[in-house]
């Protein structure tokens, strides 16, 4: 999840290329194929020239990923707050 939301993040603004992503999110060439390839077929992504970009609905995924994130790390706060003496 923490990759998926990181590439969409990458590439919602001007777009990014496969490089960038790359070295962004700190993958091999092969890996951050397969997971572009994935956001791509499923319309999170769309790739124009050289640059991949988000869609609505990879921006939609983003949000969804981040609230997911959110209520993880809320929980596990939450948890450890609760088993302080």
């Amino acid at each position: 999840m923490e990759i998926l939301g990181s590439i969409l993040d990458i590439c919602k603004s001007n777009g990014s290329s496969k490089t960038r992503i790359v070295y962004q999110v700190n993958l091999n060439f092969k890996n951050a194929g397969s997971y572009l390839e994935w956001l791509t077929k499923r319309g999170y992504l769309v790739k124009e020239n050289r640059n991949y970009k988000t869609t609505q609905a990879g921006l939609e995924l983003l949000q969804n990923l981040n609230d997911i994130t959110s209520l993880i790390n809320d929980d596990s706060d939450k948890e450890l707050s609760d088993s302080l003496p």
